[in-house]
């Protein structure tokens, strides 16, 4: 077994939650395990939300590739691919060419462009923009006032709607109230949400939904919600109806689209651009290349939705199966059985606890320790990747 481990020869394309874990996975089972990224660290979104209200640094919302890659034992490349030929068991990338027994895609997803969106910054996107937005708060603090306008939208040909990042929008919302309260200038700021879905948020489930409501109330946002967004202005967010929403600081989730290297390959894909795979996480009709992460077409529940937990379960599920593949096990398991929404959505003086399953859903209000259990969450995800887990025994 430990010979036909070392045979093996698998490469992970992205450096995100679901690229990360099936890395470690893959080594903790024996395998020989490449891992090619663009950027040289781990972002660890969920707790980026603090960096604009600087209750973290940058640096405090990363972690080096390089520190995983020597404690977990696979190879790092920090490069970009530019192709897949899935045929030749290939990646071509800027500087060389790589070849795989098998290869795992987790990319990440693209976003929906939208007319004017340079005038916008997302929390959701390039990660140095988190720090754009930090310094433009800055900015209008300084100056005493302003009108700051948040929201997120979807993509058109995503019929399941799994691509829409709303939660970090209206936990963005809730701390820079926050923020403005500790400063003692809420009262000179206008904060304001926009969506196009007349019930945005409501993939939650109907009793988190509920719930918004309060929410909005206790943070004094107001809600523009329903029409479509038409284009995005310098100061202005405007609508389909040619309404405007005048603004000093947009933050717009734009929605998913499939990324750009997966559109332009010849593997199987949604309308919307997202790679197909089955159950087992493997690419539809390619028995060696597996997909996880945003990078997918999520099939599942109308309320499934694309998070970084349900990366790490399709990265889990994925390295389960091409392990009992390789070494004959008839076991597998199936990512569908897994999914489920787990959120704790921080306000910054507090949080609530959402889940939602197959079977139900549900909100706890956690005042001022949900705050410190997500930063906890926060501590604990980044040291647990830092500690090395100990390989299979036999492996």
């Amino acid at each position: 077994m430990l010979n036909i481990n070392k045979m093996k020869k698998f490469v992970v394309i992205g450096g995100g939650f679901a690229g990360v874990e099936a890395a470690i996975k893959l080594r903790k089972y024996g395998y020989q395990v490449t891992l090619i990224s663009d950027r040289d660290y781990l972002f660890v979104y969920p707790i980026s939300i603090w960096i604009p209200t600087k209750k973290k640094t940058f640096e405090q919302v990363q972690i080096k590739l390089d520190i995983l890659s020597r404690k977990h034992g696979f190879d790092l490349i920090i490069d970009k691919v530019t192709q897949i030929k899935h045929e030749q068991n290939k990646v071509i990338l800027s500087k060389e060419n790589i070849n795989y027994d098998y290869l795992f895609i987790a990319l990440g997803m693209h976003k929906i462009h939208k007319e004017g969106l340079e005038h916008t910054h997302s929390i959701c996107g390039n990660p140095k923009e988190s720090l754009i937005i930090r310094d433009e708060l800055s900015k209008l603090i300084e100056q005493g006032h302003g009108k700051i306008a948040i929201g997120f939208g979807t993509n058109p040909k995503d019929v399941t709607a799994t691509a829409v990042r709303g939660g970090p929008a209206f936990e963005l919302l809730f701390n820079i109230s926050h923020y403005l309260k500790q400063k003692g200038v809420r009262d000179k700021f206008e904060l304001n949400f926009f969506a196009p879905m007349k019930e945005p948020g409501r993939k939650m489930g109907e009793k988190p939904y509920k719930k918004m409501g309060l929410f909005f109330e206790r943070y004094k946002v107001k809600t523009f919600v329903g029409k479509k967004i038409s284009r995005f202005e310098k100061n202005a967010v405007v609508f389909e109806d040619d309404s405007k929403l005048e603004s000093d600081l947009t933050i717009f989730i734009s929605g998913g689209s499939g990324h750009k290297l997966i559109e332009e390959s010849d593997l199987p894909k949604s309308e919307a651009g997202f790679v197909k795979i089955n159950e087992l996480c493997r690419v539809e009709g390619i028995p060696n290349v597996y997909a996880i992460g945003d990078v997918v077409e999520l099939v599942g529940p109308k309320w499934a939705a694309k998070q970084g937990h349900i990366a790490e379960v399709m990265a889990d599920v994925a390295t389960y199966n091409v392990h009992n593949e390789i070494i004959g096990k008839g076991r597998r398991k199936s990512y569908w059985e897994k999914l489920h929404i787990i959120c704790v959505m921080d306000s910054g003086d507090g949080a609530a606890f959402i889940t939602r399953n197959h079977k139900k859903d549900f909100i706890m209000p956690m005042p001022i320790i949900g705050h410190w259990l997500k930063m906890a969450w926060g501590f604990y995800y980044i040291n647990s990747k830092l500690k090395k887990i100990p390989k299979i025994p036999g492996m």
